[in-house]
């Protein structure tokens, strides 16, 4: 069988006009947004047991604004062709911010849920099209740099929610109010975006599932470094304290785990992104082109990733590794899903963009939620055996879907 080359070399596509005013405007409202984002979501968790609300039910209250985001990203195409890329973003970021207010002033659990789901829709909505604008708005030579430093941004956004939630206390009426109010900044924020012109392919394109599906036919690498990404970098990190406990390691190590593979995503996703500018500026007879070189970094995050996964078997002896090991798990996954984003970004734009995108999403999405579940399921009834062969099978699917593409190596200068 023939590998499918993820993506093909083309011309350099100038950013359109106003664009550093647009890359400002995402970056900072993204922020601020996903900060009170950070702070609501352990609060209203925190709140809802407070009240009594089982774990069972409280579990589904989260799980509500995954089913959000599953719900509109296959449709986020079509929304941002019928209202245009600017007044969807202003969109994204008032459902939020108008649901922040409903938590703060509604005690109904009903309404709760309502809101969840709206607030998860809108969250998906934004979360392909800002990846999707970053992408697009960055200078050809430097898009590896500017969607690097983006996803490093979202990563710290991690930490500084919930830092914020325990500095202020989550007992304390004023935290939610205080995630309005960075919701609310985000939402302001959102308006100095300038007046994006119409995507070149606004009547072309393919939207809705019919768009997504085609994306996937078209590019199925995406959703196969997709979903190996959001498995070790975003899934794996909420069941690494059960790893640790399971090691032996006391409930505070085990929770370090975590810190490690978000420290791991936060220091290596913007290296990724100048290393894959840097190499497609040089064409090499290793590496070649712009798009070969790309997925030869792809490659080494997945080769990375079953390497530190191949350690497995050594942590119960040495559970020291434990730690080294979730660092690379979350910088290899979160790296993986950052060249993805640089590789769709730097070959489409528009609608078809936005579609790609959204696939990545989902697959992204997806691995993030199989591999709690499937990871648990295997620490439960097969420690030892189980959970290690689960991981090392994802890893060498990505080794696997990431072998030698099919595609002509360019012709290196005489400089090389």
């Amino acid at each position: 069988m023939q590998t499918v080359p993820i993506s093909s070399p083309g011309p350099a596509v100038p950013p359109p006009p106003q664009a550093r005013l647009g890359l400002l405007a995402i970056f900072g409202s993204t922020f601020l947004e996903l900060v009170g984002y950070f702070m609501l979501t352990p609060l209203l968790i925190l709140r809802l047991k407070d009240d009594g609300v089982s774990t069972a039910m409280a579990g589904v209250f989260a799980a509500t604004g995954w089913l959000g985001v599953f719900l509109m990203t296959p449709f986020a195409s079509a929304v941002t062709r019928r209202l245009g890329r600017r007044p969807t973003l202003w969109l994204a970021a008032l459902i939020p911010t108008v649901a922040t207010a409903g938590f703060a002033l509604s005690p109904l659990l009903g309404v709760w849920f309502a809101l969840k789901l709206a607030a998860g829709m809108a969250s998906g909505l934004r979360w392909v099209l800002a990846e999707a604008v970053v992408a697009e708005f960055s200078p050809p030579g430097q898009r590896g740099r500017y969607v690097g430093l983006f996803e490093t941004m979202v990563g710290v956004t991690f930490v500084v929610g919930p830092a914020l939630l325990a500095w202020i206390g989550p007992q304390n009426d004023a935290a939610i109010w205080t995630a309005l109010a960075f919701m609310a900044a985000g939402l302001v924020w959102s308006l100095i975006i300038p007046r994006l012109p119409p995507a070149a392919d606004a009547h072309e394109a393919r939207v809705g599932l019919g768009g997504v599906w085609h994306a996937v036919l078209a590019h199925p690498m995406v959703m196969a470094v997709g979903f190996v990404g959001g498995f070790f970098e975003s899934g794996l990190t909420s069941i690494l304290p059960l790893y640790g406990l399971a090691l032996g390691l006391g409930a505070t190590l085990a929770a370090l785990l975590v810190s490690a593979s978000g420290l791991g995503s936060a220091l290596m996703m913007l290296p990724a992104g100048l290393l894959a500018d840097r190499m497609g500026h040089h064409p090499h007879r290793r590496w070649g082109n712009e798009a070969q070189a790309r997925h030869t970094l792809m490659r080494v995050c997945a080769w990375i990733t079953l390497g530190a996964t191949v350690v497995i078997p050594f942590v119960a002896d040495t559970p020291w590794l434990a730690a080294p090991v979730a660092f690379v798990w979350g910088g290899a996954g979160g790296c993986l899903y950052t060249l993805a984003m640089i590789d769709i970004g730097s070959r489409e734009e528009g609608i078809t963009l936005v579609n790609s995108t959204a696939v990545l999403v989902l697959s992204y999405t997806l691995g993030g939620v199989l591999a709690p579940v499937l990871g648990a399921a295997a620490l439960q009834w097969a420690p030892t055996l189980g959970f290690p062969v689960l991981l090392l099978a994802v890893a060498a699917l990505g080794v696997w879907l990431l072998r030698e593409p099919g595609v002509p190596r360019a012709t290196p200068s005489a400089t090389d």
